[in-house]
């Protein structure tokens, strides 16, 4: 395997696995968001409020391509949108690459996101009926890109560690 992706929603632990991964697998790990936060020395919130979502996208979808085109052997923690975007999707399953779709309950991802609402532009506005109605909806939009990841491991009651070794044994 020469990539590792790993795709879900906001709040299900991308970074936090994808750390773990790297460590146990002695591979580089690399997340896109903060390879666009280098690159443009904004937040990803302030590139949303300066620039727009589309210039974000663009980007997005041009740094991710380099990554994936790059021979080194990475595990890549991707944003929530990544896959839904500018045929992203398309880049999961590739000749040595294997993509993990870490997947969670509206629920637990609520849990998450309410508890963390200040650390995140994307729901901070939001009261939490609205955050779980945004959740479910946007969950709904986003699970058939989610849902072409080669496989498919559910965080439910699972600590990071547990998940770093679920995905190792799914890769053996």
């Amino acid at each position: 395997m020469h990539k590792l992706i790993l795709i879900g929603y906001m709040g299900v632990g991308k970074t936090t696995t994808a750390q773990l991964l790297a460590l146990k697998l002695n591979k580089k790990w690399v997340d896109l968001d903060e390879l666009i936060e280098k690159q443009t020395n904004l937040s990803i919130s302030a590139i949303f409020e300066q620039k727009g979502e589309v210039y974000f996208r663009k980007l997005e979808h041009e740094t991710f391509l380099q990554i994936i085109e790059s021979d080194e052997q990475l595990i890549i923690s991707t944003g929530g949108g990544t896959p839904c975007y500018a045929n992203n999707h398309l880049l999961l399953n590739g000749v040595n690459t294997k993509s993990i779709y870490l997947k969670a309950s509206i629920e637990l991802i609520f849990e998450r996101l309410n508890a963390g609402k200040t650390n995140r532009p994307l729901v901070a506005r939001y009261s939490e009926e609205e955050l779980k109605e945004f959740i479910a909806k946007n969950l709904f939009e986003r699970s058939y890109f989610y849902n072409q990841a080669t496989y498919t491991v559910n965080i439910e009651s699972k600590s990071p560690e547990q998940l770093a070794d679920e995905i190792i044994a799914l890769l053996h």
